[in-house]
């Protein structure tokens, strides 16, 4: 019976790091996403104005 309870233990805490994993990464998709849109945003306002870096 202890043998049991220890493998249900590990499982659980794989399955907490990985629901944690999958959390984090989703949010830093969301950021990835919102940061690529910003990028764009700017450049198109960069490239409309005529602005020209050298």
């Amino acid at each position: 019976m202890n043998i049991l309870l220890i493998v249900i233990a590990i499982v659980a805490i794989v399955l907490l790091f990985t629901g944690g994993f999958v959390s984090a990464l989703n949010w830093l998709l969301w950021v990835g996403i919102i940061l690529l849109v910003l990028a764009v945003i700017v450049w198109l306002v960069r490239m409309i104005s005529g602005r020209r870096s050298v």
